[in-house]
């Protein structure tokens, strides 16, 4: 059995810099109050980049809003994206993440993508955003 001695070094690089369909939002007219909003994509899907085959899974996000709101039909058109994108379950959440709060900027925001099983094992990754802990943009 011939063993391929291929790296993953570099081929992620470019995620940062995609140009991602853009999320609109709208006014929060209750931004004295503290509430939390959940919203679930179960029908996200992309692209192994080692493998070439679908990626499966469910995409869960909670924040609580500050003066915007997400539009939930640019938040569809936004999943649909990353239908044929080569890309890491780590760097889905952490680039979703990032555009989430880009767009809204909120008091703080939860990603967490559950991918099915693939060759056996189960995929979960979480990344949890508040501005108390924010690093300054780049």
């Amino acid at each position: 059995m011939e063993v391929s001695m291929e790296t993953y070094e570099g081929r992620q690089d470019h995620i940062r810099s995609l140009k991602t369909p853009e999320i609109e939002t709208f006014r929060n007219v209750y931004t004295d109050a503290s509430f939390r909003i959940d919203l679930e994509f179960p029908e996200f899907t992309a692209i192994c980049p080692k493998t070439g085959l679908p990626d499966f899974g469910i995409i869960y996000v909670s924040y609580r809003p500050d003066e915007q709101c997400l539009e939930l039909k640019s938040f569809k058109e936004y999943f649909l994206f990353y239908r044929n994108l080569g890309i890491f379950h780590e760097n889905v959440v952490n680039r979703v993440c990032d555009d989430l709060v880009r767009a809204c900027k909120p008091h703080w925001l939860r990603v967490h993508a559950d991918y099915n099983v693939r060759g056996g094992v189960k995929t979960g990754v979480t990344r949890v955003y508040s501005r108390q802990s924010a690093k300054p943009e780049r």
